[in-house]
């Protein structure tokens, strides 16, 4: 690629560059493409699909109890149903998913007092989809078991009083669609405010705030690569601005794949108790589950905090688009909007009265529903009720999962990756307990300068565009990551995704990227020779 071509790539997001560069590797025909770009991961959570269809089969029998006609099937009845499940359970206990499911559903009856039929009766309803979601923000029961899902995987197991109501939607793509819509839209952010980000951060988080809906002054909360990529203090304290409304983030990071320590987190909690009790904080915590111990902001700030999970990443599930958004039942957000001026107040009444009969009294996460169908479609709303039980199943095999066995294989997958890598790539891998190992972000301009000299780095930073080195991994051999500089991180800088190929080739990658390196360098000696 020209270097004139490669200056109209670098407007791309690293996500449509990537295209590109896959495209580019592919043209190589006697080499295998490897393309570390994306966060699929390429492992499947295999028992609780398994109870997801062990579950279908049993709901059309229900089904299939009082017929309409050949082959149509009635509403499953009630009344006697978790016995008739059980039933089902016994009688095929040998077949793939039906102990998971005893286990799972004894753990809803026994652990969260849930009744038998109606826990039963709503899944089956839910996984037969034939009923419109009800409630649309969340069916009553599964809520209940993604709640306590979070609390276990979200607050490691203490969460703060109270409890969060939780909105299940298409991924968390579309929960940060969702709430973007409804800050603005309920006057708790306007055009030209100013919002602090994380960074550096998933792309588009970036790129949405420039958007002509939004056109957000952006503010950046820089994490530090030579302290484990953590906020410092003094970066912290730009949130204590009064003209920053909000602080959006990635934890644990995104690409830098690394999770906030607890002394942030407190300073993070007692700015918002203390000098800022307006600051809107959202955060993405989807690589949360690997690490041990993690913490939401959720956990330790709930007044401020929007929290968005999602399935996607933990379960192997990114085609389901699994999300949740969590807001606390006792939130700011709510609170700020009742003190809007009564000119607002009253657009937004007349906004929401066709949904509920005391707009005034509607909570944001509620809005977020009907903003989510563009308000005259809220009868429609709510996360297809399929998805929802899935979620469900995904939760509660973590929750009887009581030696943590499913964690402890995730994280190992990943963990070993990232070992493999680095020890191809010939330098020692970075040793930080809040690493999620997710991705790891190689700043390849800092290796030249370890590796040859002071001089080699600025040779390349002087010489050569920032995406000229995944251009090239690219072009001569089939390697595709993701540039970094997109993410806000340093330029010349590459992401690796450790989830979306096998282990073997984190260590083709390792060697491809050093002996790319050492052509720069052989490139430089040359030039300095002429």
């Amino acid at each position: 690629m020209k270097v004139s071509e490669e200056k109209r790539y670098e407007n791309l997001s690293p996500f449509e560059l990537k295209n590109k560069l896959i495209q580019m590797a592919g043209t190589h025909h006697e080499r295998m493409m490897l393309n570390a770009g994306r966060g699929n991961p390429n492992w499947v959570a295999v028992e609780p699909r398994h109870g997801f269809f062990q579950m279908g089969i049993f709901a059309l029998g229900e089904s299939e109890r009082k017929p309409h006609r050949p082959g149509l099937g009635g509403v499953a009845e009630k009344n006697g149903i978790a016995k008739r499940f059980d039933e089902f359970l016994n009688k095929n206990k040998n077949a793939s998913g039906m102990q998971f499911l005893k286990k799972s559903f004894s753990y809803a009856y026994d652990k969260l007092n849930i009744n038998p039929d109606d826990f039963v009766a709503e899944i089956v309803d839910a996984i037969l989809g034939d009923h419109y979601p009800t409630p649309d923000r969340a069916l009553s029961l599964s809520e209940q078991v993604v709640h306590k899902y979070l609390e276990q995987e979200m607050c490691a197991n203490n969460p703060p009083a109270g409890k969060f109501d939780l909105f299940p939607t298409e991924g968390g793509t579309a929960a940060m669609d969702y709430i973007f819509t409804s800050l603005m839209e309920n006057k708790l952010l306007h055009k030209g405010d100013t919002i602090a980000l994380g960074t550096p951060i998933f792309t588009p988080y970036i790129e949405i705030p420039r958007l002509n809906d939004y056109k957000f002054i952006e503010l950046e909360v820089k994490q530090d690569k030579n302290s484990d990529w953590q906020y410092p203090d003094s970066e912290i304290e730009k949130l204590a601005d009064p003209k920053v409304k909000a602080f959006f983030l990635v934890n644990p990071s995104n690409p830098t794949s690394v999770s906030i320590h607890k002394a942030t987190l407190d300073k993070i909690k007692k700015l918002v108790e203390t000098r800022r009790k307006d600051l809107i904080l959202l955060t993405d915590d989807v690589y949360g589950t690997f690490v041990n111990g993690f913490k939401s902001l959720a956990a330790v700030a709930p007044l401020n905090t929007i929290l968005v999970y999602s399935y996607s990443k933990y379960f192997g599930a990114t085609g389901w688009r699994l999300g949740v958004i969590a807001i606390h039942e006792n939130n700011v957000f709510d609170k700020m909007i009742a003190s809007l001026p009564a000119k607002d107040k009253d657009e937004l009444r007349e906004r929401y009265s066709t949904t509920v009969l005391e707009p005034d009294k509607m909570k944001l996460i509620d809005r977020m529903v009907a903003d989510s169908r563009s308000v005259a479609l809220h009868h429609t709303a709510g996360l297809s009720t399929p998805q929802q039980v899935l979620m469900v199943l995904f939760s509660l095999h973590c929750l009887i999962d009581s030696k943590g066995e499913y964690k402890k294989m995730a994280q190992d997958i990943v963990a070993k990756r990232f070992k493999t890598l680095y020890k191809a790539l010939g330098v020692q891998h970075p040793q930080n307990q809040f690493d999620a190992h997710y991705y790891t972000t190689i700043d390849i301009l800092a290796l030249a300068q370890t590796r040859y000299s002071k001089e080699f780095r600025e040779y390349l930073e002087k010489e050569y565009e920032p995406i000229d080195f995944v251009v090239k991994l690219a072009e001569t051999r089939s390697i595709v990551l993701m540039d970094g500089g997109g993410f806000d991180a340093p330029n010349m800088s590459v992401r690796v995704s450790l989830a979306n190929l096998y282990d073997e080739a984190y260590e083709n990658i390792g060697k491809g990227v050093s002996a790319l390196l050492a052509e720069y360098h052989d490139s430089w000696k040359s030039s300095n020779k002429k």
